[in-house]
């Protein structure tokens, strides 16, 4: 559907999600656990997905591998779904309106209410105040005008984002009373868990990127037969009956809400399935699912990598729909707190 299309037809609600690259692949934990649910968006809403890459900055990053991973994760968002035609695909960067409007809440932002955001005072009680930087300080402020930017009605955010989203609607109300109303107050669109995807080594642990060892994390752009191995080598118990028990079992439960969740099988019919069957052509079965899952999402990622001038269309077609919107936002909150409108 084209822009021109959705324009003409009633306004789909707008949605807003970033995903930050920190890895140069996704891996099953953050993909079953929210990202593949962007996809469905694309259904009933205008979605804006945008790749934070100024939010890297707040921590010491190598600039080359940081910029091969922003297109890694471009690619990748393509390849599992997000269509180009429905959804504006872009880096927040190549959208200057994010830092700038980041600044005029930054301005409405109290310091004791900024330093009590989870991200600062976790870092800054682990490594002392003086090692986070002012750019980390001020990370959920920019994460605020990421989002209002938008005006968007829902913001899809996971458990552990909601604090972020409750500062965004705070300043939103901040400036609506102070001002003018300018922002509607975005409305958290809290993503229907899969069930949270555990390490395969350590299923007391969620897998991810910083904590999971490399046997007990599926990174989706492996080479699926390592992947494969990893699903055959996952920790289970001494017992041989697969049956989702998440207490007792972990190990077999997180085998199941993988196979769930790829599949769409529900976990009883997996129960049933395997019952007396043991482990080994459990865990087999599962290794070929992985493959199967796998092998098209990482020969298109790999597609995409090696014809640059179709993803630097993409995120360039995706940043000039996001401005159109982003710099609307930004004149009326300029003129709404005082600025001189530059006259061309």
């Amino acid at each position: 559907m084209s822009h021109q299309t959705q324009a003409s037809s009633p306004a789909r609600p707008r949605v807003l999600s970033g995903i930050q690259a920190t890895a140069d692949s996704f891996h099953f934990g953050n993909y079953l656990g929210a990202l593949r649910q962007w996809v469905d968006l694309q259904d009933d809403y205008e979605p804006f997905f945008f790749i934070a890459d100024l939010h890297s900055l707040t921590v010491p990053q190598d600039p080359k591998a940081l910029r091969q991973r922003f297109v890694r994760c471009a690619a990748q968002l393509i390849a599992m779904g997000i269509d180009p035609e429905r959804s504006a695909i872009f880096l927040q960067s190549h959208v200057p309106e994010h830092a700038q409007l980041a600044w005029v809440l930054e301005c409405l932002t109290g310091f004791g209410e900024a330093r009590r955001m989870t991200q600062f005072k976790d870092k800054s009680a682990k490594e002392g105040e003086g090692a986070a930087s002012v750019g980390l300080f001020a990370y959920p402020i920019l994460q605020a005008a990421d989002i209002l930017l938008y005006r968007p009605k829902y913001v899809p955010v996971g458990e552990d984002q909601r604090q972020h989203l409750e500062l965004t609607r705070d300043l939103a109300q901040r400036f609506n009373h102070r001002y003018k109303k300018t922002f509607p107050l975005p409305e958290p669109y809290i993503l229907k868990s899969t069930g949270r995807i555990l390490d395969l080594q350590n299923p007391a642990a969620k897998m991810s990127k910083t904590n999971s060892g490399p046997g007990g994390i599926i990174e989706m752009l492996d080479d699926p037969k390592v992947s494969a191995k990893k699903i055959r080598s996952a920790v289970t118990d001494s017992e041989t009956e697969v049956r989702f028990d998440e207490e007792n079992k972990p190990g077999v439960s997180n085998l199941l809400t993988i196979y769930s969740a790829l599949t769409g099988r529900a976990i009883a019919d997996l129960e049933q399935e395997y019952a007396g069957r043991g482990y080994g052509d459990f865990k087999g079965d599962l290794a070929e699912v992985v493959v199967e899952f796998v092998t098209p999402f990482r020969q298109r990622t790999m597609e995409l990598l090696e014809d640059r001038a179709e993803l630097d269309g993409v995120l360039l077609r995706g940043s000039e729909r996001a401005r159109e919107i982003a710099s609307r936002t930004l004149a009326d909150v300029y003129d709404r707190v005082g600025l001189v409108p530059e006259v061309r």
